[in-house]
C-alpha cells in the first residue's frame, strides 16, 4: 500500500523538481503580460511580487484607478482612443463630457492546473452505519488526482476623468462552464471628493459587484488553499439554535462602497452597503420582475454594512522616502519597511422564515430577523523581503427560537420567537512570506477556527461544514509552501497541508449505553500535498 509521504520525505523530491525547474527559471528578462503590461509595455513584476500579490507600486496603481500615480499619460505606450474632443468640456452640459477607452482591449486570461496527493486516512470516515441498506454506497476519495482549475478572463482600466473599471469572470472551473461565474464587475469613481473640495484621494465611490475590502483578498490570494476564516459559515446546533447563516466574507456582494486614502502609506478606509442573502433563497420575481428578469439577489430588504479602517506606518528614516511611492531599482520596484494595523466590522440581519400560526390559530408566515456581525483586526509587517501578516475575527449570530403559545421551543406550529443562546465562532490566520530570490517565495501559514457548533454538527454527521467531524472545537491547519516564477507570467506552486484532526472513526458495534449512539474513537488527520501550475497572458 502506498503511503502519503511526510514533509521530510517530500523535501528531496521538491529539491529534484526545483533542480529541473532551475534552468527554466534562470532567464530573468521580464515579459509583458495581460492588459496593463501591454498598455505600458512593462513586466507584471512592476506591480506584483508574486502574482497576484501586489507590491507597493501595484497598490498605488490600484488606488489611482488602474493608472500610474503620476505622469500616467507619458507612460502609456499604447495611446487611448478619445471619446470626444477636450473642447467639449467647455460646452458641457450642452455636450457629452469627453472620455477615453484603452487603445487596445485590455484583456487578460488566466489558467491553472493542480495535482493532489491525499493522506492514507482519506476514506476512514466512509464507514457504513449499522442498518444501511442498498443502494447506499459511501463515496470514495482517490489517493492522487489531477484537477483542472480556473480558466478566467479579466479586463480593467480607466475611462478617463478618474473613472476606473474592472470585470473578471471564471469561464470554467474544473473544466465545467456551469461552475464558473462573475467575480467582480464594477466602476470606481476615484477621487470623487474633488467635487466637494475634499483632500485629494479622500473619497472614492465603487458600484457594482465586488469582493468587500477585506484586509487580504481571498479572490486575489497567491496561496493554493484559502484562508479558512474567510470561508466560515455559522450554522447552529439542532434543538439549541435557530441559526443557519450561510454567509461567508469571501462571497462577492452587490452594492456600493465609499473609500479613501492609500494602501501604500497613511490611512485607508472603506464603507460598503451590499445585498444580503444568508439563505441562498431568492424570489423568482414572477409577480414583480427584476430588471434582467432573473430572481432577486437579496433575500431581505436590509442591506449589509461593512467597514474597514487601517493605518500604515512606513518606517524609513528618511522623511521623503517614507512618503514616496517606491521607485524601481535594479531588482524592480521594492516595498517600504512598514507596519500596518487595521480593524473591520460586518453587520447584517439574517432572515429565517417559517410557517406558523396566529394567536387565533390561523396559518401565517413568521419571520425571524437575526442580527449578526463579524468583527476583527489585522496587521502586516514588512522588512525588505520578509512579510508577516495575520487576521483575527469573531463571529456572532443572534438566536431567535420559535415557540408556541405555551412557551415550548421548536414546536410543530410556532406562534412567535424567543431569544436563545447566540451561535458564535472565532479564529484567524498568521502567515509569513519570504522571498529568497525575486522569483522564489517561501510560505508558512497557520489557520485556526474555533466553532463548538461545527464540532457538534460534525459528530452528528452533518455536512454543513467542509470539516466533517472535527475532534476539537478548534480546527488547526499548518501549511508550508514554496512558489517560484518560471517567467513573470508563469508560476509553479507547492504546499503541504497538515490538516486538522477532522475525522473520528466509530468503533464497530460499540454503542453509548445512554444515548445508544455509536462510540467515536481513533482521531486522525488527512494531510494533503498540492502542486499547482499557473499562467496568465
Amino acid at each position: 500500500m502506498i503511503r502519503l509521504p511526510k514533509l521530510s520525505q517530500l523535501l528531496p523530491f521538491a529539491g529534484a523538481v526545483l533542480a529541473i525547474a532551475l534552468p527554466l527559471t534562470m532567464p530573468t528578462r521580464s515579459h509583458s503580460i495581460p492588459a496593463f503590461s501591454r498598455m505600458y509595455n512593462t513586466s507584471c513584476s512592476t506591480c506584483h511580487l508574486d502574482f497576484p500579490k501586489l507590491n507597493d507600486f501595484g497598490k498605488a496603481f490600484k488606488d489611482a484607478g488602474f493608472k500610474f500615480p503620476t505622469d500616467d499619460e507619458s507612460m502609456i505606450k499604447n495611446p487611448p482612443v478619445m471619446l470626444g474632443a477636450p473642447a467639449q468640456k467647455e460646452l458641457w452640459p450642452h455636450s457629452i463630457w469627453p472620455g477615453k477607452i484603452p487603445g487596445m482591449p485590455p484583456i487578460g486570461l488566466r489558467m491553472n492546473n493542480f495535482f493532489q496527493v491525499t493522506g492514507e486516512h482519506r476514506n476512514e470516515f466512509q464507514f457504513v452505519p449499522a442498518g444501511t441498506t442498498t443502494p447506499s454506497v459511501p463515496t470514495f476519495v482517490p489517493r492522487t488526482n489531477f484537477e483542472t482549475g480556473l480558466f478566467s478572463i479579466f479586463t480593467a482600466g480607466n475611462f478617463g476623468s478618474d473613472i476606473a473599471f474592472w470585470v473578471d469572470d471564471d469561464i470554467s472551473v474544473t473544466g465545467e462552464n456551469g461552475n464558473g461565474g462573475l467575480g467582480d464587475g464594477y466602476l470606481r469613481f476615484v477621487n470623487l471628493g474633488r467635487l466637494l473640495h475634499l483632500p485629494k484621494d479622500s473619497l472614492s465611490l465603487r458600484a457594482g459587484q465586488f469582493e468587500i475590502d477585506l484586509p487580504f483578498s481571498p479572490a486575489r490570494s497567491w496561496n493554493l488553499s484559502p484562508w479558512d476564516i474567510f470561508g466560515q459559515t455559522n450554522v447552529g446546533v439542532t434543538g439549541v439554535h435557530n441559526v443557519s447563516n450561510g454567509f461567508t466574507l469571501d462571497t462577492p456582494g452587490q452594492g456600493v462602497e465609499f473609500s479613501g486614502g492609500h494602501h501604500y502609506g497613511g490611512y485607508w478606509y472603506s464603507v460598503a452597503f451590499i445585498n444580503q442573502n444568508t439563505t441562498g433563497v431568492t424570489d423568482p420575481g414572477a409577480f414583480v420582475p427584476t430588471v434582467t428578469g432573473n430572481p432577486f439577489q437579496s433575500d431581505s430588504s436590509f442591506k449589509d454594512i461593512y467597514g474597514h479602517f487601517e493605518y500604515r506606518f512606513n518606517l524609513e528614516r528618511d522623511k521623503d522616502s517614507r512618503r514616496a511611492i517606491q521607485a524601481a531599482g535594479k531588482m524592480g520596484p521594492r516595498d517600504h519597511t512598514y507596519i500596518s494595523v487595521g480593524v473591520f466590522d460586518f453587520y447584517g440581519r439574517s432572515v429565517n422564515r417559517i410557517l406558523g400560526a396566529t394567536s387565533t390559530g390561523a396559518p401565517t408566515l413568521l419571520t425571524a430577523r437575526e442580527p449578526f456581525y463579524r468583527v476583527g483586526g489585522d496587521f502586516s509587517f514588512n522588512y525588505r523581503t520578509f512579510n508577516l501578516f495575520g487576521v483575527w475575527m469573531h463571529g456572532h449570530d443572534h438566536n431567535l427560537i420559535p415557540i408556541d403559545a405555551t412557551g415550548a421551543i421548536f414546536p410543530a406550529t410556532p406562534v412567535s420567537f424567543i431569544a436563545g443562546a447566540p451561535s458564535t465562532f472565532s479564529g484567524g490566520f498568521l502567515q509569513a512570506d519570504y522571498r529568497a530570490l525575486p522569483w522564489i517565495m517561501l510560505i508558512m501559514r497557520y489557520d485556526g477556527v474555533n466553532s463548538p457548533e461545527d464540532r457538534i454538527n460534525g459528530l452528528a454527521g452533518s455536512t454543513d461544514t467542509p470539516f466533517f467531524a472535527p475532534v476539537m472545537a478548534t480546527r488547526n491547519r499548518y501549511t508550508p509552501g514554496v512558489q517560484f516564477l518560471i517567467h513573470a507570467n508563469i508560476k509553479a506552486s507547492f504546499e503541504y497541508q497538515v490538516r486538522p484532526r477532522q475525522q473520528i472513526a466509530p468503533t464497530a458495534g460499540l454503542l453509548n449505553p445512554v444515548t445508544l449512539n455509536p462510540v467515536f474513537t481513533k482521531p486522525f488527520r488527512v494531510n494533503t500535498a498540492v502542486a499547482g501550475l499557473e499562467f496568465v497572458y
